[in-house]
């Protein structure tokens, strides 16, 4: 017993049979303490082991029988934390040893999880879910890196919540820490990604310049594998865009043009002064007034290919979001069905080979 006391708490009578047998069954509670394997908690299987011998008899003196080979639960207590599997028992006996016997009984204990799957597992769940939305919240409103740092900040709690509840050990690392440990990193991914998202979001013609292996993959190959449609590519859209394109270009040919014709002339010499104060400063100013009516074209068809820069480094920022969520909604789905499937075939396994050791007769 593991608290020490070993004395009869309880005497009880002793019933002798006529052929001289003795009958005696003295009342105790035995503490017990074994290693808890926190691997797979809270889902986790644990086996206790309890050996019956006498430490001042052997065998010749008293020998130890094992009246059933699976210990009985009718007078269990249920408990609203562990389930009991199965109480195999053995009789073992030592071969070099002829006075060594005793009686092992394995208590085989599954946690109950539905406390810690309501409190633990599912609000990190959700937690997590929240995280996709990161990725699926615009650029533009500013709370993307806030919405981040508070879901991290979140499963920080609840992960210092668990080393709280799991017994301190540095074995093994528990399921559900494993699986925090997993979204922090998660989260972590998507921080480093929205900082980059909003890095391009914000880029301009006058900081960045788009190189074409950019426009190729984030402009045309991967908005069709996403399911992304930019709305430029709509038809009126398109036919007025390149309308404005050709209008801006000629604009800026004509003012080109007229640039250079007035330069050329504003520098000539004249060698007749008549000639000079006929097309002089008359003339100049005549072709100095015709110059700015095609300039606001062309400064119009500037501004609008600036802004289809910035709006091409602004969908640029959209197809990589669009990216990113798929890939962590992938990662997360896969990687929390495979972190919380393994006690299930633990304990699958686990069972089969009771099922089998049951089956199979043992020799005493």
């Amino acid at each position: 017993s593991a608290d020490g006391m070993y004395e009869v708490s309880f005497y009880s009578n002793a019933v002798i049979s006529y052929d001289g047998s003795i009958f005696w069954l003295p009342p105790a509670i035995y503490k017990s303490a074994c290693k808890i394997e926190v691997k797979h908690f809270p889902f986790d299987q644990q086996n206790c082991t309890m050996k019956f011998r006498s430490w001042t008899y052997d065998r010749t003196e008293i020998d130890l029988v094992l009246k059933s080979e699976v210990a009985s639960l009718d007078d269990f207590t249920p408990s609203g934390e562990w389930d009991i599997v199965a109480l195999p028992g053995r009789r073992n006996e030592n071969p070099d040893d002829s006075t060594y016997v005793d009686i092992t009984y394995d208590f085989i204990i599954r946690r109950k999880p539905l406390f810690y799957t309501i409190n633990l597992i599912i609000p990190c769940i959700l937690i997590t879910s929240l995280a996709i939305l990161v990725f699926y919240l615009p650029s533009d409103c500013g709370e993307k890196m806030t919405l981040c740092i508070s879901v991290l900040l979140a499963l920080t709690v609840f992960l210092l919540l668990i080393s709280k509840i799991v017994p301190p050990t540095s074995l093994d690392v528990p399921l559900v820490g494993k699986y925090l440990m997993f979204t922090m990193v998660l989260v972590t991914f998507s921080i480093v990604t929205s900082v980059c998202v909003l890095n391009v979001h914000h880029r301009s013609p006058t900081t960045h310049t788009m190189p074409p292996w950019v426009r190729t993959l984030f402009l045309r190959k991967l908005p069709a594998l996403l399911f992304m449609k930019q709305p430029r590519q709509n038809c009126a859209r398109q036919r007025l865009r390149q309308r404005r394109h050709a209008q801006g270009r000629a604009a800026a040919a004509a003012t080109a043009t007229l640039f250079l014709r007035a330069g050329a002339r504003s520098c000539a010499c004249y060698a007749n002064p008549g000639a000079a104060k006929a097309e002089g400063l008359n003339g100049y100013q005549e072709r100095q007034g015709q110059a700015p009516a095609p300039a606001s074209g062309c400064a119009c068809g500037l501004e609008e290919a600036v802004d289809g820069v910035s709006e091409d480094w602004k969908y640029v920022a959209m197809v990589i979001d669009r990216l990113f969520l798929w890939i962590f909604v992938f990662v997360c789905v896969f990687g929390t069905v495979g972190m919380f499937l393994q006690p299930l075939f633990q304990n699958y396994a686990t069972n089969s080979l009771l099922q089998l050791g049951q089956g199979t007769p043992t020799s005493k």
